[in-house]
């Protein structure tokens, strides 16, 4: 078998056309090739060997070793602890209500007004989780503070308007234009106009 290089022809399976076919290489990462071009549509493509024909190994030549149990090593068993276990002795009668303004912190019971009574497991900048019964939720909390003020409100001015695409020229308030009637307008038309005598 020949060395092939980018440049260099291969026989592979054509994405467009369907079928196997010579195609150009165009990049090879190292000795194996991994984009070439189809020379009947001209589509590019990732390399396919020819139908049937995989670089993949076979289920035969991967079999394993079967895994001897490890004695040495025991595994620690994973503990579940209900939600009635972790509010014990905490008190849930004098839990806050929850509030976005409020802060927390881990431990803490809290009461949401939608998903009952909960527990702070963990706190992350503004963001606090809370275990509830069902589910757990991330909440925000410490949004508190002195209200922002509102900007104040400034009605639009009225400018002249005009066509878009033409610049408008700005004019002094206290300055006022004459301009020309239609009459002198087109007296002025008439006399730059060219004499036909």
């Amino acid at each position: 078998m020949a060395t092939q290089k980018v440049g260099g022809e291969v026989d592979a399976q054509c994405t467009r056309c369907k079928m196997n076919l010579a195609h150009t290489i165009l990049a090879m990462v190292g000795p194996k090739i991994v984009r070439v071009r189809c020379n009947t549509c001209g589509g590019d493509h990732a390399f396919r060997g020819a139908a049937g024909v995989t670089d993949r190994p076979t289920k035969a030549s991967t079999t394993r070793a079967p895994r001897a149990a490890s004695s040495s090593t025991p595994r620690a068993e994973k503990v579940i602890i209900s939600f009635d276990e972790q509010l014990a002795g905490k008190d849930i009668a004098s839990a806050p209500k929850y509030s976005p303004k409020d802060t927390y912190k881990v431990d803490q019971v809290i009461h949401h007004p939608t998903f009952g009574v909960g527990l702070v497991t963990a706190v992350r900048g503004d963001k606090v989780d809370l275990t509830f019964r069902s589910d757990t939720k991330t909440l925000v909390h410490g949004r508190g503070g002195p209200p922002a003020d509102k900007p104040a409100f400034s009605p639009p001015t009225t400018k002249q308007s005009g066509p878009a695409d033409k610049p408008m020229a700005e004019l002094p308030s206290d300055e006022v234009v004459d301009l020309p009637s239609d009459e002198e307008l087109d007296a002025a038309a008439e006399s730059s106009l060219p004499s036909g005598d």
